[in-house]
């Protein structure tokens, strides 16, 4: 009998790719991400002072890049980028919905933190800064914390929020519209992404975290996966049908 083919994947159409250009798709992305993120960070320290235009231009940067990847790589892999949303569909998947298998996790998964890893490198290459400096930027604070939780939180909720009710063709901008709000509206301007966050620890740049607030992030990061999935389920719980007919 022919195999099953792959579930669909929140992020974007079924994916029908081998696994390993899956992986690729999603190191690739991660690491263009991580390059978005970190290299716009560093370009804004370097035409203004201002914290909050820096902040703005890293925002604006991060919405459209995070965009245009989503619309160019969620038909290869379901477009990721973060082990939070991979090891989200997979609980779904085991609980008989759509999402990845173990297998495609535990592929999935080193190849985002190792996209991120390159995606600073990279990031702190094209500025001439050191390739690998560990970040100085202290991020241990319980109040960031909570802005973790709260930015991964929505973060899954709005991924499989679209996916409960048929409407992933929205998610490029969707997803893009969120992160660029959340940079805003939460105190720890919205990593939502342990492989991202793991990235950020390599270039003491704008962008950076401290090595020694990365467990900490990675730790409410996933806190919130767990809090948005209860979302999901509270809010987007199916009607059932009910097979009795009304008298006549």
């Amino acid at each position: 009998m022919p195999a099953t083919e792959p579930q669909p994947a929140p992020g974007g159409t079924p994916p029908r790719a081998p696994l390993v250009a899956r992986a690729a798709a999603e190191l690739v992305g991660t690491a263009a991400l991580v390059a978005v993120v970190v290299g716009s960070g560093i370009q804004a320290t370097e035409l203004s002072r201002d914290v909050g235009v820096q902040l703005l231009a890293n925002s604006i940067a991060t919405v459209f890049g995070l965009g245009v990847l989503i619309v160019l790589l969620g038909p290869v892999s379901g477009a990721h980028f973060n082990p939070a949303v991979t090891l989200a569909e997979w609980w779904t998947a085991r609980r008989g919905g759509a999402g990845v298998t173990a297998r495609e996790a535990a592929v999935y998964v080193p190849a985002q933190i190792a996209g991120a890893i390159a995606g600073a490198v990279l990031a702190d290459a094209m500025f001439g800064e050191p390739l690998v400096q560990w970040s100085t930027h202290d991020r241990s604070a319980g109040n960031l914390l909570l802005g973790e939780v709260v930015a991964t939180a929505g973060l899954i909720l709005l991924i499989f929020g679209l996916a409960r009710t048929e409407s992933l063709r929205f998610a490029p901008v969707a997803v893009a519209s969120y992160i660029g709000a959340a940079y805003w509206f939460t105190s720890s301007t919205s990593f939502a992404n342990p492989a991202v966050t793991i990235g950020r620890a390599f270039t003491d740049t704008f962008a950076g975290i401290a090595p020694g607030s990365v467990p900490g992030f990675i730790g409410a990061q996933l806190a919130g996966a767990v809090v948005g999935l209860a979302l999901v389920a509270l809010i987007f719980t199916r009607a059932r049908t009910d097979s009795a007919q009304p008298a006549a």
